[in-house]
């Protein structure tokens, strides 16, 4: 049976509680599991399943190092010394963890023995896609609330807009009045100190201009941002517009958006992993490394929307067919099932 795709592998010190004793190696995740190998032996000593995760977590191991946790099956797993960073390691840990969580692509396996423990962690995520679809139905109201406050807004604006001619109208009319009811005669007619100024009616301000109606956003999808040579990974999400794309971080704050005649270049290293450059003369380019579980849907719409400036790396290039195949269906199920197949 062949080795599970490998999304990425980190140096670092695994505790083996048998021998009480740090052993050094190399962490990998697979679409569907964690694994350590030994770099002595090359033996390896763990292989579970990300659904099995109950936690994840950062820690201190002796109150000195730093580390990584993963509670699995009631069994508390201790990493340390990882590299390029502990919290680099974690938000890709935690984001596929969670991601497998809500994809619920392991249901069918409930049955068996292995099935039954996971249980309790597929019930949790029922709850987390029930809870997730319920904040999608408060977003949809608050962005139809918004849109109705808007309009009420520019309907306010065009009464005052309105109330403001009247006003400057009625001005104009009461100093006309004033002049008829006054004889020519009469030496304190108002005609001998009305300026221009004070007959020129008030100017009515321009109408604000149509707000851009709001662009349909072809997908959005949670992601792991690394931004030029800097190894500092941080979580955030990644849409696809007609208009281009957008990077945006976890607390909802545009990181950078990229017009659709800016990108120069997409790289595919894995199906799991893109980059995204631009290219300028005379100072350095504008390049993002992105990072996600969901990345198989995003890439065939990549593909067909950036086919002259996309490149599938050698690590990708078994998946540019089936994404050239189905670019809706294609290459997400097709590397899900090579996961689930060599992880059962």
């Amino acid at each position: 049976m062949s080795e599970p795709p490998r999304i990425h592998s980190w140096p670092c010190s695994y505790y083996l509680s048998s021998s009480k004793q740090w052993i050094p190696g190399r962490l990998s995740l697979t679409p569907l599991s964690i694994q350590f190998t030994s770099d002595t032996s090359r033996e390896l000593l763990l292989d579970f399943q990300l659904q099995g995760i109950s936690e994840i977590k950062k820690e201190s191991s002796h109150l000195i190092f730093s580390s990584l946790t993963v509670l699995e099956g009631g069994t508390k797993h201790w990493f340390s010394s990882l590299r390029p960073s502990r919290n680099v390691v974690f938000n890709v840990l935690e984001h596929f963890w969670r991601e497998q969580l809500l994809s619920g692509r392991d249901g069918a396996a409930l049955g068996s023995p292995r099935g039954r423990e996971l249980t309790g962690v597929l019930e949790g995520s029922h709850k987390g896609r029930e809870l997730t679809g319920v904040l999608e139905g408060s977003q949809r109201r608050l962005q139809d609330t918004a849109q109705v406050l808007h309009a009420q807004g520019e309907q306010f604006d065009n009464i005052i807009r309105g109330l403001n001619k009247i006003q400057g109208d009625m001005d104009v009319a009461d100093r006309l009045l004033t002049e008829l009811e006054s004889p020519s005669w009469w030496p304190f007619s108002t005609k001998l100190w009305k300026t221009p100024q004070d007959s020129k009616p008030k100017e009515t301000p321009p109408a604000a201009p149509n707000p851009k109606p709001e662009e349909e956003t072809l997908l959005r999808i949670p992601v792991i941002i690394t931004q030029g040579p800097d190894s500092n990974s941080k979580p955030g999400k990644l849409t696809l517009l007609p208009s281009g794309l957008e990077i945006w971080d976890c607390n909802s704050h545009l990181v950078h958006r990229f017009e659709s005649r800016e990108v120069d270049e997409i790289r595919v290293h894995s199906p799991y992993e893109i980059s995204v450059r631009q290219r300028f003369i005379g100072k350095p380019d504008t390049s993002y490394r992105l990072l996600a579980a969901r990345m198989p849907q995003l890439i065939p719409l990549l593909q067909l929307r950036f086919s002259r400036k996309i490149q599938f790396l050698e690590d990708a290039l078994g998946f540019a067919g089936a994404a050239a195949g189905s670019p809706t269906e294609g290459l997400g199920s097709s590397v899900w099932r090579a996961g689930g197949s060599a992880g059962g």
